[in-house]
Order: C-alpha cells, then sequence, then structure tokens
C-alpha cells in the first residue's frame, strides 16, 4: 500500500474512532471537507497527523454543560451568548429559523462554539439587535485561527452561502479573527459601523469615581442627591435572591412602560415573556441584579443590571415620570454604579445607545458595527 494510501486508512480509522465515541444523532454528517489536514503533505509520515477535528451539533443542553464544565478553556467573554440568554431568545423568537449550536472539538478538546441560527442559506446568530447589545463566538484562546477554519469548511458543507453578524464590537472574535480567516479564502467581507456602545473604567473607590468627573457633573450629582434626600425617605434596594427578583418583575415592567411612550409600545406581550424568561434565568445563574430606589416607601425608579465578568451591565431602566423632577432614574443608576464600584468590577458597561447621561457619566464610546461575509 502507497503511503498516500495508510494516510487515508489512519485518517478514516481516526473518523470511525471519533464517531463512536460521541451520540449519532448529536454528530454533523463528516466528509473529508470535515477533517483538518492543513499542511500534510503525501510523503508526511502518517504517525505525526495530529489535526483531525470532530464537528458537534450542540442543544441547550449539552450548551449548559460545557459552560459549567471548568475544564474547557472556552472564553465567555459576551453576555449575551450565555446558554440562559440564547434559550430564552430562542423560545420566543426563533420560529422561522433552524437552530444550529455548533462545537468543534479536537482530541477531545473544544475549540470554540458557534451559536446560530440557519435561514435558507444563511447564517446569523441566535439572537437580535433589539435585545441583544451585540453578540460573538465562543472560542478557547489561541485557537481561533484552527477554529475558524474548521467552522467555515463546515458551514460551506452544509450549503451556507452567507454570514450576517450584527451588532459587534471591535474585539469581538469576529474581528480579530474569523475575517482575515475568511479573506484568505477569498470571501468577501463587509462591514459598517451602526450604533455604539459606552463603558467606563471603574476606579477603586466612589471618591476615585467623584473625582474622574468634570466639576459640573461632579457638583451636578451631589445637588441631585441632595434635593432627593430633601424630597423625603430615600431607600435603595439591591434585589439579587430569584424568588425575591420573581416578585419584583411587575415592578420593573412598570416603570419601565411609564417612562415614556416608545417603551410602553416595546414592551409587548411576546416581550415580557422574554423578559420574565431571561430575567429568571440569569437570576438563577447568579447574573441578574435589581436596583430600585424607593421615595417615601413608592418604587420610582429602578435598574436592571448584569453582573458577569468583572463588569455591570445596565441592560435596562424605567422611572416615575411624576418625580422627573427629583432624576430618579439617573441617581437609581449612578447608585447602580456605585455599588460596583464597591462591589470591585471592574468596569461598568451602559451598553447600546448614546444618551447624552452616559457621557455626562464619564463613559467612553465603543463602536458597534455590522459583518457580512459571502463565502
Amino acid at each position: 500500500m502507497s503511503r498516500l494510501g495508510v494516510l487515508s486508512t489512519i485518517i478514516s480509522l481516526t473518523l470511525i474512532i471519533h464517531c463512536s465515541m460521541l451520540p449519532l444523532q448529536n454528530l454533523i454528517s463528516l466528509t473529508p471537507c470535515c477533517l483538518c489536514d492543513y499542511g500534510i503533505k503525501e510523503d508526511a509520515d502518517p504517525m505525526a497527523i495530529n489535526q483531525t477535528y470532530v464537528v458537534k451539533q450542540e442543544n441547550f443542553d449539552t450548551l449548559y454543560s460545557i459552560r459549567q464544565n471548568s475544564d474547557h478553556l472556552l472564553k465567555w467573554d459576551c453576555l449575551f451568548v450565555l446558554p440562559e440568554w440564547l434559550q430564552a431568545w430562542w423560545t420566543e423568537f426563533g420560529n422561522g429559523a433552524r437552530l444550529n449550536i455548533v462545537s468543534i472539538r479536537q482530541h477531545g478538546e473544544i475549540l470554540g462554539l458557534a451559536p446560530l441560527r440557519i435561514n435558507d442559506n444563511k447564517a446569523s446568530f441566535i439572537g437580535s439587535t433589539n435585545v441583544c447589545d451585540y453578540l460573538d463566538f465562543i472560542v478557547a484562546a489561541g485557537k481561533e485561527q484552527v477554529f475558524f477554519k474548521s467552522l467555515l469548511d463546515c458551514l460551506d458543507q452544509q450549503g451556507i452561502a452567507q454570514l450576517e453578524f450584527g451588532l459587534l464590537r471591535p474585539d469581538s472574535t469576529v474581528y480579530t479573527s474569523l475575517v482575515d480567516v475568511a479573506e484568505s479564502r477569498g470571501c468577501k467581507v463587509f462591514s459598517a459601523n451602526e450604533d455604539i456602545s459606552l463603558e467606563l473604567e471603574l476606579p477603586a473607590t466612589w471618591e476615585d469615581y467623584l473625582s474622574l468627573l468634570k466639576g459640573k457633573q461632579r457638583h451636578e450629582i451631589k445637588r441631585k442627591f441632595r434635593r432627593l434626600h430633601e424630597a423625603g425617605h430615600t431607600n435603595f434596594r439591591i434585589i439579587e435572591d430569584p424568588n425575591e427578583i420573581s416578585e419584583q418583575l411587575p415592578t420593573f415592567f412598570n416603570l419601565f412602560k411609564l417612562s415614556s411612550d416608545e417603551k410602553a409600545h416595546f414592551m409587548t406581550d411576546q416581550m415580557i415573556l422574554f423578559f420574565r424568561a431571561s430575567a429568571m434565568a440569569m437570576a438563577e445563574a447568579n447574573i441578574l441584579k435589581l436596583y430600585i430606589l424607593d421615595l417615601n416607601t413608592v418604587p420610582v425608579a429602578v435598574s436592571m443590571c448584569f453582573d458577569f465578568n468583572h463588569t455591570l451591565h445596565l441592560y435596562n431602566s424605567g422611572f416615575d415620570p411624576r418625580y422627573r423632577a427629583l432624576s430618579v432614574g439617573l441617581l437609581c443608576k449612578v447608585l447602580s454604579l456605585k455599588d460596583g464600584i464597591e462591589k470591585g468590577r471592574r468596569k461598568y458597561d451602559f451598553l447600546k445607545g448614546a444618551e447624552t447621561y452616559k457621557y455626562r457619566l464619564g463613559a467612553g464610546e465603543v463602536p458597534l458595527s455590522r459583518c457580512r461575509i459571502e463565502l
């Protein structure tokens, strides 16, 4: 038998071994394009071949298991691709698409995860820009190149002609790795800025934070707090227990819809189901915090934040417009920021949107863009 024949036999045996170790119903049909043989020459030593990979179709249950397994070295940097969030979104908004959560493994190690949905011949992230501020892949550090090469091979095998992603941060793996891999294969890449997010590096103490603000803004915050305390008895509650969060969600929905006509229109019955499901899932994962500001025992403002990856993310908020003159909505956010500092968080992410108050509180811009890749 020729050395090429030996090579083909070994690759086939490797495929059989991989397949025997995984549930049959969870495996994508593996054709030669799903066997990485980068750099292998006909006269290579067959015993040196160690670049085979396996593509596995995941579901939400296996995604939870992967997330909870500390042996996997995946970087879960993006809040909006956590299993809790993805499943809540898919349950309410996934109709009409095909779920395609893909893991790529090499020698038992998970190189990365692609949480995708398929419409016709187009693949996108699970999620939508109206409730997911930015999205990304989940990839092990240092494995980005082989992960994306393998992923593009197998998406091409599935008949996917286009990848469409939005919104993305500049530090997403799409921009730091996938675009280069795609362009090296001759794929066409299109990108356009669409929105911005704002975030703030948090200092060690509250006083340090105040000292970072411009004099006028520092004075305004102190003045607004003084006026609030003069208006009556104030109480600031931090709700983290899932049972208490469940009890307080009606308060959140009420204040959210009272804030503006736009928010009231946004919070449809379907959106309430999504918010409730995602909030409770994130609460059970010890990620969600509800900050509620009371004035004379009446809830007047609320902020919903996610405490994840050393960052406090301000996801949504609401306030009673009868107390607008007391700036209760702004002060509730400021108090959540103060809690982040006191808890030792490194960053406060105001998330998508260029509202003026974010700049006044010291945040800096992060551009968000869409990306389309034609395979």
